[in-house]
């Protein structure tokens, strides 16, 4: 047991709609004094990247940077990816592309799409048991084939940000942005494939007092996905890298031990 404790791994971190790598502040250096490698990207329109949500035009499009960087790597080297939020519907698309580059894929309180219904699926029931008008002051617009979502300020500081420090939320109030969760272009996508996102190992991580995805929704997705490999943080919110970094960093190496 201690050689596969030894063993590097390298963590790609997915970051989720409205925001960027930066939340991943706490948790990186934190895998990296483990002795792991760490890679968080930014992905289209979100933290740095100088596009504008406008200028993507599809889901595909926003994941680019997560696709690109798997397309990069030595042909022999796997990651664990690890997506967060609505950046699991982004590492779904990559493990079903690129599921030879991939050991692991963790969930962390993220959407978690099957291989039974399109990937748009998991957002509409999220929809349907929580409808957009619970979203508090986050707002929609609509621009070109897309709709756009800017998260209010009462909305991150109740649903998401509730059990973060008073820094954690202003930082976040600082550097969010308008993002998408490209309902409409999703909702003409093709199933994940079995043989794809279907083949590689999943693990998902719940947190226990999320109210942006409850923990009941996290559960019924777990369920419905069939997922064996769970872990769950006790007192962690929607933003568990920054509310309970520690607990997530030992559950995601007790996750890519196994």
């Amino acid at each position: 047991m201690a050689e596969k404790h030894r063993e590097k791994k390298h963590f790609v971190l997915v970051h989720g709609v409205c925001h960027g790598c930066w939340y991943w502040y706490k948790l990186k250096p934190m895998l990296e004094s483990s002795g792991h490698k760490v890679t968080a990207l930014d992905l289209a329109a979100s933290g740095v990247s100088p596009q504008q949500i406008e200028q993507v035009d599809t889901f595909s499009d926003y994941s680019k940077p997560l696709l690109e960087f798997l397309a990069s790597l030595p042909p022999n080297e796997k990651v664990v990816l690890v997506g967060h939020s609505f950046g699991g519907m982004s590492i779904a698309l990559a493990m079903d592309q690129f599921p030879d580059k991939i050991s692991l894929g963790v969930f962390l309180t993220a959407f978690l799409p099957d291989t039974q219904h399109q990937p748009s699926h998991v957002l509409q029931e999220h929809v349907e048991r929580y409808p957009i008008s619970e979203w508090l002051d986050s707002e929609l617009s609509y621009c070109g084939n897309k709709t756009t979502l800017r998260l209010g300020i009462k909305h991150l500081s109740t649903k998401f940000y509730q059990r973060c420090s008073t820094e954690d939320l202003e930082l976040a109030k600082s550097l969010q942005r308008k993002g998408s969760l490209f309902p409409e272009d999703l909702s003409k996508a093709k199933n994940l494939s079995k043989e794809g996102y279907g083949s590689v190992a999943r693990a998902y991580i719940v947190c226990n007092e999320d109210l942006a995805i409850p923990k009941e929704y996290q559960q019924w997705m777990i369920q419905n996905a069939g997922i064996e490999v769970v872990r769950e943080i006790n007192g962690a919110d929607h933003m568990a890298m920054l509310s309970k970094p520690h607990e997530l960093c030992l559950s995601l190496l007790q996750i890519a031990d196994m």
